[in-house]
């Protein structure tokens, strides 16, 4: 019955999932009423209005995050989607606020992180709605604003006495059921630089965000005569290094290959590669220490042990450390670290040994930011009730599982990340060319649905 209905709603969810992806919902810089940007408040309008529209009562909390809710009773279950998304970056085949639809896909930055599961989750609600499946609690459903660079929206509503959830789930990472997520820390340290030589950066930059492998990094380096051939010589022995020289200019381009900043080993970071190649050049003084200093403590490393803050437990595996972007000029330069730590070990096991090791590089702490790990016993009601729904959905066993990214699981008392990636998908978000499959899009609303009745009842 669930399913047939949802069948009946196909073409009219891929359109309202393509009207949320077309809207640019990068965090920007705040305006009235818009403490995260034009574009973010304008997917957060689009989804109220779609949530009205299908007959629910909805609520803007002070523009920082809404939600639509459905039932009656004294409690309530929370569904947490966000409406945010990173920055496209470069790379892309199909447009990145298109939506378009090609070989049964809808590509664009956010389908799959985390518009399209969003959408979905609200037309779950809507076939129970449509079915008058009975229901013993509310079921509420957030739309965030603000995920992906720091979930200060739920922070917002929780912190102004908003209404905890008794049971919920964020579609926001993979199945079956995600019951541990690591601690999050993310960096950013700056150092200034004197230059001196025959040698001068004059600009770096890498990066997109923190929480991405950075596929692409770049280089300005004012020259003497003498030191071009030698420049070029290091380029011709080292892969995906192109050079471009303007006089006594040359711009070093390094290539590599993105991925979400929790699975760095599935990417190749450009910047690292580019810190790797500018150690083979020869600076001299400030440039030289810096270069020196992270080519020895960050490096190629992704698991923090060349810092010394290496963790690892059997629950959630190793330490992760993802270095994002790197910015500077010729009188100062900045890069921003994300690390993920272990969800039985503490932030206080590691922290202060990092700053040691930043201060040794004369880099200055610009800003520190921490989410504490997450861990929610097996034996919770609603983790059963979950893993009821995945066996009778997918007909295997429900395995819990901990993983290095963060969710609003983090955020809100009693969620945990539940979808919408399916075993054997690839991950695609943060990446060029994004895209969720319409078949498995369905399945997720299926799945959507299935859970919301099990936990509201």
């Amino acid at each position: 019955m669930i399913n047939e209905k949802i069948k009946e709603m196909k073409d009219e969810i891929i359109k309202s999932v393509q009207g949320c992806v077309k809207i640019k919902s990068v965090e920007d810089e705040p305006k009235d009423g818009m403490p995260f940007g034009e574009g973010v408040h304008k997917a957060l309008e689009y989804c109220l209005e779609l949530s009205e529209n299908l007959g629910f009562k909805t609520v803007n909390v002070d523009n920082m995050v809404g939600y639509a809710e459905y039932g009656l009773g004294d409690e309530m279950i929370a569904v947490l989607g966000h409406l945010d998304v990173v920055p496209e970056g470069d790379g892309w085949t199909y447009p990145p606020y298109a939506a378009e639809i090609h070989d049964g896909k809808i590509y664009g930055r956010g389908t799959t992180d985390d518009k399209g599961p969003t959408i979905g989750a609200l037309y779950a609600l809507k076939t129970i709605k449509d079915l008058n499946i009975p229901l013993k609690r509310r079921v509420r459903l957030f739309f965030g604003l603000n995920e992906e660079t720091g979930s200060k929206c739920v922070k917002h509503y929780v912190d102004n006495g908003g209404e905890m959830p008794v049971a919920g789930f964020t579609p926001d990472a993979e199945y079956p059921i995600i019951n541990g997520e690591k601690g999050i820390v993310t960096g950013k340290y700056k150092r200034k630089l004197n230059q001196s030589g025959d040698m001068i950066l004059k600009s770096i930059r890498g990066g997109i965000a923190s929480n991405v492998v950075p596929d692409y990094a770049e280089a300005e380096i004012l020259i003497t005569e003498n030191k071009a051939q030698h420049i070029r010589k290091a380029a011709e022995e080292t892969e995906n290094i192109k050079l471009e020289e303007k006089n006594n200019l040359v711009i070093i381009r390094c290539y590599g290959v993105s991925a979400h900043g929790s699975t760095p080993e599935k990417g190749k970071n450009a910047i690292t590669y580019l810190m790797q190649f500018l150690g083979k050049l020869g600076f001299d003084g400030d440039m030289k220490e810096f270069i020196d200093f992270f080519n020895k403590y960050i490096g190629t490393d992704l698991s923090g042990e060349s810092l010394g803050i290496y963790l690892e437990d059997d629950i959630s595996g190793k330490f992760i450390l993802n270095m994002g972007v790197m910015e500077g000029n010729e009188n100062e330069i900045s890069l921003e670290i994300n690390m993920r730590y272990p969800v039985t070990k503490t932030f206080e096991e590691f922290i202060d040994i990092f700053k040691e090791k930043m201060s040794i590089g004369k880099l200055e702490e610009v800003f520190l930011r921490h989410k504490k790990s997450l861990y929610v016993s097996p034996d919770t009601e609603f983790i059963k009730k979950l893993q009821k729904v995945y066996e009778e959905q997918f007909g295997e066993k429900a395995e819990l599982i901990s993983i290095g990214g963060g969710t609003y699981a983090k955020s809100m008392e009693n969620i945990v990340a539940f979808g919408p990636i399916l075993k054997g998908q690839p991950m695609v978000e943060h990446k060029p060319d994004e895209y969720i499959e319409i078949d498995s899009l369905m399945k997720n609303i299926q799945v959507m649905a299935a859970a919301i009745k099990e936990l509201a009842n």
